[in-house]
């Protein structure tokens, strides 16, 4: 079946319409309101629709779903690694049933595409999950060599309650990279996603009930990062919280977890990625298609966008007019129409201050393409690709987050030059290399201080490679078997018989 086109002839306006959509948290097994009865407006940045109210929930929300939690953990953890197998695998197949539902919540939160939630967000949310239900059961202990008469057992244990914070720019993905491993490993799991993109994981709580989870393995808590993030990352039961956000955020849970007790902490943080273009680069406009995915997608808030364009002088020009070629595929459109480019940014508020960045670019250095500020459906939330050049080194746009479709075009003449270039930031999350030369790409990928380095391709991940990074990126990984790290523990039992 042609996917694209199912999706261009669905009326994602009128499901939308029609759509009835419950705001309220979900704690131990049901939907619960918040304790206060407050609620606030969700928006849609596509068109400024009234999405829902959501619970706004508070410190007393988070002890009730925390303390759910903990009265489900002990049955949890025992329950065996093939029986929540089972249970996990049938949340996913409730998933795929549910698909186009989850997509089209997505797309109307976030202002994803339609077309991107429905082919990309919703199958790979469905595709961590089985692969983590798949991997639980073939995860075994060890048996280290200890002097004779004795035996040693060395097994992986569950930490009990594990806190999630999740963005906003992946919803369902992300919240589903965390609790994933988390369950599967037999923990229970509070997960507060982000206040303007709530409605996904809702919806994924009510199919997790329906697939058999127990009451209190699984709680949604809806708020505000500064009420219940905080209330979370200093609570003195929950024994883990994994997080991805930005690096600001990062910073006070450390300190909230050693001002609390000493929970474990995953912190994926912000990220500033270089894409190094050599010329000896086999297929420039290849690498040019690339490079624009690399930077755009997802209007260009991905934390691990390779926003940081270097090229080698020689190819300079020549490579400008591929990428701003390149960069017309991800012009904004209706998300609701099934069209390929890119949707709305996260707001109206976000836009400007993307938009403030562009106006620096266009002030201080000057606009290679892109720029304008446009409106759809109503609303002033999108924006042009944009690419600026003719900016220091060390001018910000080189050094901080900008979190939308803007990227920055630099010459390098040196390997060594680019190299420097590409470290020069706080962060180390991801990076990506094209050359023709296998021992230049060997070579520079060793000397890249990344989590991630991609050769020959932009932003490279599945299920089986972990994510994270280095430096100001944060610490822990998602993804991967790597992953399972996060939310157990090794423990040893020693017997001795003689």
């Amino acid at each position: 079946m042609n996917t694209t086109s199912t999706t261009l002839s669905f009326d994602w306006h009128g499901r939308a319409d029609a759509l009835a959509i419950d705001g309220r948290a979900f704690i131990d097994g049901g939907r619960a309101a918040a304790s206060t009865g407050l609620v606030r407006r969700t928006i849609s940045p596509i068109d400024g629709r009234v999405l829902a109210e959501l619970a706004a929930c508070g410190l007393a929300d988070v002890d009730r779903a925390v303390a759910a939690a903990r009265r489900a953990f002990p049955s949890w953890s025992r329950s065996g690694a093939e029986k929540r197998k089972g249970l996990l695998l049938a949340l996913a197949n409730l998933m795929e049933l549910n698909a186009d539902e989850l997509a089209l919540l997505e797309t109307l939160d976030s202002g994803k595409p339609i077309l991107q939630t429905t082919t990309v967000d919703v199958p790979g949310a469905i595709s961590t999950l089985r692969w983590y239900a798949e991997a639980i059961d073939k995860q075994s202990g060890e048996m280290p060599a200890v002097p004779p008469g004795a035996t040693a057992l060395v097994t992986r244990e569950p930490l009990g309650v594990v806190a999630a914070i999740v963005p906003w720019n992946f919803p369902l993905e992300i919240a589903v990279w965390k609790l994933a491993p988390a369950l599967a490993s037999g923990n229970t799991v509070v997960l507060k996603p982000a206040e303007q993109t709530s409605l996904s994981v809702l919806r994924l709580a009510e199919l997790a009930t329906e697939a058999g989870l127990p009451d209190g393995v699984l709680n949604i808590i809806t708020g505000t990062g500064r009420e219940v993030g905080a209330a979370l990352a200093h609570h003195m039961d929950v024994d883990a919280l994994a997080f991805t956000g930005s690096t600001a955020v990062s910073r006070t849970l450390l300190e909230a977890s050693g001002r609390s007790n000493l929970k474990r902490l995953s912190l994926e943080a912000g990220g500033k990625s270089s894409n190094i273009v050599f010329s000896d680069t086999a297929d420039l406009p290849k690498a040019a298609a690339k490079a624009a995915f690399g930077a755009f997608y997802n209007q260009g808030q991905v934390c691990s966008a390779n926003s940081r364009i270097l090229v080698q002088r020689d190819i300079h020009e020549e490579f400008a007019t591929l990428l701003a070629d390149a960069a017309v595929g991800y012009r904004a459109a209706d998300p609701l129409a099934g069209l390929a480019g890119n949707g709305a940014l996260i707001s109206s508020a976000h836009t400007n201050d993307v938009e403030g960045w562009i106006r620096r670019g266009r002030t201080e250095g000057e606009v290679l393409f892109g720029g304008e500020r446009l409106e759809i459906q109503g609303s002033d939330a999108y924006l042009e690709p944009t690419l600026l050049g003719s900016l220091p080194a060390d001018h910000d746009v080189h050094r901080d987050e900008i979190f939308g479709p803007v990227a920055v075009l630099h010459a390098f003449d040196s390997e060594e030059e680019a190299v420097r270039l590409a470290n020069a930031t706080d962060y180390g999350l991801a990076a990506s290399v094209w050359t023709s030369n296998l021992s230049r790409g060997h070579r520079v990928a060793g000397e890249l201080l990344a989590g991630t380095v991609s050769v020959n391709t932009v932003d490279a991940l599945g299920n089986t490679t972990p994510f994270g990074g280095f430096k100001q990126s944060g610490f822990g990984r998602d993804l991967s078997l790597h992953a399972f790290d996060n939310y157990t523990a090794p423990k040893t039992t020693w017997i001795q018989f003689d």
